[in-house]
């Protein structure tokens, strides 16, 4: 190898250009230390966008399951299956919710009673992901429950008992839902996203790290 100006390079040059490559290269790092890009991955601290979407997601899933819960004990003693959704309808509807046996009522009906549990969802997997995680499972399950209590209560006592008179005239939610179905429904739709909370579990890709399925 030779210089074009100077003639042939020796080895001490060559090391003393590795090494002024080598000390550009740490200030280089040096520098990048102390201003960090404006974005990290993974997001420093708890990772809020992510566990939204994923209560959402598991929200709809409590929902689903906490419906099956009601449409096999309506079955069970002799009610048309989406008994439950025909007197949630009668919030926008009335008493004539009351009479539907099928159409397109029913099924929008029931898009809306998933809606609202994946709604409900993101509290549920909020609460427990950022202030009960690690904590033990008495702890987390307490958490669901009373959490679930508090929803029905509220929506049930607190809103629901006044403002479906105050706009339809009859409180047909309050009435025809027995309190220990509703506290039942809610209980189901809690301790559902408590067993599946796992699912939701943030787990950032690295690069280089095998992922396993």
């Amino acid at each position: 190898m030779t210089d074009k100006n100077d003639g042939p390079v020796t080895e001490a040059e060559r090391r003393e250009e590795l090494e002024r490559l080598y000390r550009r290269a740490r200030e280089i790092e040096s520098e990048l230390s102390r201003n960090p890009p404006a974005t990290s991955w993974p997001p420093p601290g708890y990772y809020l966008p992510y566990h939204v979407l994923m209560g959402m997601l598991l929200g709809l899933v409590g929902a689903a399951s906490s419906l099956i819960f009601n449409i096999v004990g309506s079955l069970a003693i002799g009610q048309h299956p989406l008994q439950i959704i025909r007197v949630y309808l009668t919030f926008p509807l009335g008493e004539s919710a009351l009479a539907l046996a099928s159409g397109l009522a029913l099924g929008i009906g029931t898009c809306l009673y998933l809606a609202t549990g994946s709604l409900y969802g993101i509290a549920f997997h909020v609460l427990l992901t950022r202030y009960a995680a690690g904590k033990p499972a008495r702890t987390r399950f307490a958490l669901a429950t009373g959490l679930a209590l508090v929803i029905w209560v509220v929506n049930f006592y607190a809103v629901l008992s006044w403002l479906q008179p105050l706009l339809f005239g009859g409180r047909w939610i309050v009435q025809l839902v027995p309190f220990w179905v509703a506290a039942a429904t809610h209980l189901v739709f809690g301790w559902t996203l408590l067993l599946i909370e796992e699912w939701g579990t943030f787990v950032p890709y690295t690069p280089g790290r095998r992922q396993t399925t």
